[in-house]
């Protein structure tokens, strides 16, 4: 897989939270940060993802927000 993001952490599925058409995905990375991303319900499934199943969070700088004290 080639894509255009630098920002790829590898990390595990913690918990999966299905709703009417999208679901919460949160990925523990690295020392134990996690990170949530809503994706749609289809996508989980395709993906196959569950708890205990190795992930990747795709991170590109124009779709986060930084801010400060």
């Amino acid at each position: 897989m080639k894509i255009s993001a630098r920002n790829v952490l590898s990390g595990t599925v913690r918990n999966v939270t299905p709703g009417a058409i999208n679901s919460e995905v949160t990925i523990e990375i690295a020392g134990g940060a996690t990170i949530v991303s809503v994706i749609t319900n289809e996508s989980v499934k395709r993906l196959g993802l569950a708890p205990g199943k190795a992930a990747f969070a795709v991170i590109k700088a124009s779709d986060v927000l930084v801010g400060a004290d």
